[in-house]
């Protein structure tokens, strides 16, 4: 078996299909499947966004995390102008939340660098070999499947708030739908110049069309901005739970140090000892939802480290025990993602995002910008509250699990508020559980947000029933995104995509 990728669509992990049959690595193809997401997922990802890349290194032993997220705009910016951005609301069935996009929304783009930062370092293909899928699926123009169209319907505010958004997402006045073709015929141009190196974002009569549309239209971003921006190669958060090591995303961004609280907490709760989707169980999963909800790690500033010292955490593993003693009989208790593993026993988590997407493009380029200045979960001291310059945290978690020093599980989640909840639930289900990648993946979640208990079906009546006499639950009728799209693989080379975000696996013999 020469490796296995799990993504977000069929397209996606086609590209990186391609690259393993023709000798490539895990990072050839992790980064291939990168570029692809951008054409087959492009309400969940672009190359006006950014995000990690986790790999390990099998024959060095070395595990790298590379951050290519965005940075805070308005380096070197003249004037006091506040930026102007658009609040739009976004209605999933069950609940809605609210997005902030224009101009002003975005972010100091980190997807373009960071790929063509990884095929150096890593990569064993030609970049023309690596976006040869991602150039195809542009110029054939892609079939809009039937999720991908849920999801750009969710996104039609936004997807169509300019004129080229709507030259793109709209044909005869009808907005896309499935079954449609989408082509992108700036971005094809765009890729084409890629691997001649005559593309770029950050320099060029592309940066500067971009700086001066941002004057125009309110945004921060600078050339400044664009010409200081780097990749950055840190090393892993290194979680020890039970006889696993699992590496995740490290400070500054937030969402790795949320799940190794997670992790942390559980320790000593057994909970195989609980059937899966009881009442204890979930009250269990609940009572630690909503001390990870509470928890804002990178707020004023501050940088909590792991192991975490006593007094750091001690409040909250008092209070989570307290809760479940309370509840039970117990006395313990925006994304998308790209995971591959290959024959070398190397393996490659990458996850990235756009955010729900700004609307607005980099002129010329059919380049949508990201909205992350708008996202609130990424801003806990408040909008435009920190300097320019700054990476922004991040709730993102590519995250590889190690048994005995070799890749046992390579995940990772969209999600936004979720994607915390969603990784955590399916460690659980595999580390403690034993559940195979399928159930793993697929077992129903539960999220607390907004002093709601967010509940997916397959959950027993009766056990809803009970949970209701300690909170304010929400039954949905259906899986669904909001909950995350977990897309795993193992170090057997067995792969599962969630069913809630569109998923697909090959395996490569």
């Amino acid at each position: 078996m020469k490796g296995t990728v799990s993504s977000g669509h069929p397209l996606t992990a086609g590209a990186a299909a391609e690259m393993l049959s023709q000798g490539g690595n895990a990072f050839d193809a992790a980064v291939s499947a990168g570029f692809a997401s951008i054409i087959s997922e492009p309400s969940l990802t672009s190359l006006g966004g950014g995000g990690f890349f986790l790999a390990h290194i099998a024959k060095e032993e070395k595990d790298i995390l590379f951050d290519f997220f965005v940075n805070t705009p308005g380096q070197g910016h003249a004037g006091n102008l506040k930026p102007v951005m658009t609040p739009i609301d976004i209605q999933f069935p069950e609940c809605k939340q609210v997005f902030h996009t224009g101009m002003g929304s975005a972010a100091v783009p980190g997807m373009l660098k960071g790929l063509l930062h990884i095929h150096d370092r890593l990569c064993t293909l030609p970049l023309k070999t690596i976006i040869s899928p991602a150039v195809r699926y542009l110029k054939d123009g892609i079939v809009v499947s039937r999720l991908q169209a849920y999801f750009l319907g969710l996104l039609e505010p936004i997807f169509t708030s300019t004129d080229y958004g709507r030259e793109i997402y709209m044909s005869n006045g009808q907005y896309i739908k499935e079954h449609s073709h989408l082509h992108n015929p700036e971005l094809k141009d765009f890729f084409d110049g890629i691997a001649e190196g005559t593309s770029d974002i950050y320099a060029g009569a592309s940066a500067r069309e971009l700086v001066e549309t941002m004057k125009a239209e309110d945004g921060l971003i600078t050339g400044e901005d664009l010409a200081s921006y780097k990749v950055i190669e840190r090393e892993p958060l290194c979680i020890k739970y039970r006889d696993r090591v699992i590496l995740t995303n490290p400070p500054p961004s937030s969402g790795g140090i949320m799940i190794a609280l997670g992790l942390h907490m559980l320790e000593k709760l057994e909970l195989s000892d609980l059937s899966h989707n009881s009442e204890d169980f979930l009250i269990s999963l609940t009572e630690l939802i909503k001390e990870l909800h509470d928890f804002k790690p990178m707020k004023n500033g501050s940088r909590i480290r792991y192991p975490f010292a006593d007094d750091t955490t001690e409040n909250m593993v008092r209070s989570f025990q307290n809760s479940i003693r309370e509840k039970t009989f117990l006395s313990t208790r925006g994304t998308t993602h790209i995971s591959v593993v290959d024959e070398e026993g190397n393996a490659a988590s990458m996850t990235t995002s756009n955010g729900s997407g700004s609307g607005c493009f980099i002129p010329g380029t059919g380049i949508m910008l990201n909205n992350m200045m708008g996202e609130d979960d990424l801003h806990p001291d408040g909008f435009f509250a920190s300097t320019p310059g700054h990476r922004v945290s991040s709730m993102m978690i590519p995250t590889i699990v190690l048994k005995d020093g070799k890749v046992e599980a390579v995940m990772g989640s969209g999600g936004s508020k979720r994607i915390k909840t969603a990784v955590l639930q399916v460690l659980i289900n595999l580390l403690d559980y034993n559940c195979s990648l399928e159930e793993a993946v697929e077992r129903s979640r539960i999220h607390f947000e907004d002093g709601v208990v967010q509940i997916e079906p397959e959950i027993e009546p009766e056990i809803a029933e009970k949970l209701r006499s300690h909170y304010n639950i929400k039954l949905w009728n259906s899986k669904n995104m909001y909950f995350g799209g977990v897309h795993c693989v193992n170090g057997s080379m067995e792969g599962w995509g969630d069913s809630r975000r569109g998923g697909s696996s090959i395996s490569i013999k």
